[in-house]
């Protein structure tokens, strides 16, 4: 007598409604994906965030483009940089539940009218300042342990639109001095921690503002409060 097949076949019928599940379970996992925006990204859902951004004073109104290229990613950073968010240049749930409800950042001191710029250390970012008004906001990484940007109120006193590092041997594009040999310049990388050897690092695509922004004089307050939570290896720590 053969063996009715029914149980082959129940087995089949799980196998065949686990699968079906697994098919439903991956577009929403997709649809999560797709809400996250990243450098490479393009479309009206960027061009939506630049426009933010640009609004909040984290990028120039003529970087409010569709594209999430370098621009963007910074000043995605700078903006979690000021709002304790996780440091990654993505846009997540996180960031753009936060985005949605920021304000504008402002200054931790009062300093009347003219042109001036706080670095602040714990949030690792520098307020481009004109009459107690921010008007951009820009990531940043200053010095490492070991050689940390100097606490204290300066002035501009030197530009050189490009800086021969003599100490380590490096040219530092818009280079804008403020103490010393230390000064606002362009660099690669950026990193979201202190990492210099005393300068204030600036994201290529904000150095030349930053460079016009910070004229002969321009007063400079490097604040070191609150402290910074994010630290790297030494090893990693290189670069003026």
């Amino acid at each position: 007598m053969r063996r009715s097949p029914q149980p082959r076949s129940r087995a089949g019928l799980i196998s065949v409604v686990a699968v079906l599940i697994a098919m439903v379970a991956v577009p929403s996992a997709a649809s999560a994906a797709d809400d996250v925006l990243r450098r490479g990204d393009r479309g009206p859902a960027v061009q939506a965030l630049n426009e933010r951004l640009s609004e909040l004073g984290y990028l120039p109104a003529a970087a409010a483009g569709s594209t999430f290229g370098d621009a963007t990613f910074h000043g995605v950073v700078a903006f979690q940089k000021w709002e304790g968010l996780a440091r990654d240049g993505i846009v997540g749930r996180a960031t753009s539940g936060a985005l949605d409800g920021a304000t504008r950042p402002r200054p931790l001191t009062r300093g009347g009218a003219g042109r001036r710029i706080e670095v602040l250390f714990g949030r690792q970012v520098a307020l481009l300042i004109r009459g107690d008004q921010v008007r951009r906001t820009i990531a940043v990484s200053t010095g490492a342990p070991g050689y940390r940007t100097p606490a204290g109120s300066f002035r501009v006193f030197r530009k050189e639109i490009r800086s021969w590092s003599y100490p380590y041997q490096v040219w530092l594009p818009y280079a804008s001095y403020f103490h010393g040999g230390v000064a606002f310049h362009g660099y690669e990388p950026v990193p979201v921690y202190p990492a210099s050897h005393g300068c204030v690092r600036v994201p290529m695509p904000f150095m030349r503002e930053l460079y016009r922004f910070a004229r002969m004089g321009a007063r400079v307050r490097v604040i070191y409060r609150p402290r910074v939570s994010v630290e790297a290896p030494s090893s990693e720590r290189v670069g003026p």
